[in-house]
């Protein structure tokens, strides 16, 4: 089974894949692909140059992930002709990863991705995990890991799909708001229900 992970943002989705994946599940991580499918002499960093300038380029020829992100946070059109250029060459490299780890014979696949039902990528997947986490835990953890104010975090949660939204579409919900016990707990359970053959937690 191909697993996909999804959740707002600083719910804990990485956390989430990483406890399947001590338990034997193997991940592919969207964030992971969207860092090389813009690696130096990618067509899609070339794009991207094209589009905006050589300004989103580091010194060393790499993407400034933080400049772009600033550069089409409250810019739409940009945005959106940054995700024409990504997405696709995301999704295909996704699709090439998650077909070699369900070929590898692994108890189960997960596919770790931020945006999956905003490009579509459930599709791709067999059943959806939402990881949830409560409004107040959720700001919290985000002004704290991104180093921002509660106006800017505030602002990062609203332009994301409302988490209420994802939980109702999901097939499965992990609640990240407690401890990491009892994060790792949840993930234990539904790793027994969805491969009876999964591994002994290396927690």
């Amino acid at each position: 089974m191909i697993l996909g992970i999804t959740g707002g943002i600083a719910s804990g989705k990485t956390t989430v894949a990483q406890a399947f994946q001590a338990l034997g599940a193997v991940v592919v991580s969207a964030d992971v692909l969207a860092r090389e499918v813009v690696c130096p002499g990618t067509k899609v960093l070339q794009q991207i140059t094209e589009y905006f300038g050589g300004l989103v380029l580091r010194e060393d020829g790499t993407l400034n992930r933080q400049l772009m992100a600033e550069m089409v946070f409250n810019d739409d059109q940009a945005r959106i002709a940054l995700n024409g250029m990504t997405h696709p060459a995301i999704a295909a490299l996704a699709r090439t990863r998650l077909g070699e780890a369900k070929q590898g014979g692994a108890p189960l696949v997960i596919y770790d991705a931020p945006l999956l039902y905003e490009v579509g990528a459930d599709r791709e997947v067999d059943k959806v995990l939402v990881v949830r986490v409560d409004a107040e835990v959720q700001l919290t953890r985000l002004m704290a890991r991104d180093g921002i104010n509660r106006p800017q975090a505030l602002a990062r949660v609203a332009a994301q799909m409302p988490q209420a939204e994802k939980v109702a579409r999901a097939d499965f919900v992990v609640d990240n708001s407690g401890t990491a016990k009892e994060t790792q707990g949840q993930v234990r359970s539904l790793m027994e229900r969805l491969s009876p053959a999964a591994e002994e937690p290396k927690f």
